[in-house]
């Protein structure tokens, strides 16, 4: 059992998966990290539905979703975990290239945490990683222990 949360990336795009963990890690997250490639992977992996990676109760998790992935979007991955009563207080942080207002606030309304547009230029999405890193430093995170 840690009191450090495990963080999910769920993004389809290597590259930006690789740079969040490697600019996340930069700015002092010292965290064990999960890569998902799309929204069916993390909703297997949340509903216990896989063995690899595998769920470990009472360990607190941090999502950073996309929204444009294969298969499952974000959106849909979204709208079942806030759906879910022993899913629903997991942090969730949509960090994704859309900027459409509308998709902001229908994320929000759906309960996500926190809504983050990655910047285009590498230089501007590596500083934005860095900054998001620091605001992890300072949360307090809810051990997430889901009721069987």
């Amino acid at each position: 059992m840690s009191d450090i949360p495990t963080i999910l990336i769920t993004d389809d795009d290597d590259g930006h998966a690789f740079l969040i963990e490697d600019n996340l890690r930069r700015s002092g997250v010292n965290a064990p990290f999960l890569r998902f490639s799309d929204g069916q992977e993390i909703l297997d992996f949340l509903f216990s539905r896989t063995q690899e990676p595998s769920f470990e109760p009472d360990q607190p998790y941090l999502l950073l979703l996309d929204i444009r992935m294969p298969k499952v979007d974000g959106v849909t991955v979204l709208r079942q975990i806030k759906a879910d009563p022993k899913l629903r207080k997991l942090p969730v942080i949509i960090l994704t290239t859309t900027e459409d207002p509308r998709e902001v606030e229908r994320c929000h309304d759906l309960g996500c945490n926190v809504y983050m547009q990655k910047p285009v230029s590498y230089e501007n999405f590596a500083a934005a990683i860095g900054k998001l890193g620091l605001f992890l430093s300072l949360l307090q995170l809810p051990r997430f222990t889901p009721q069987s």
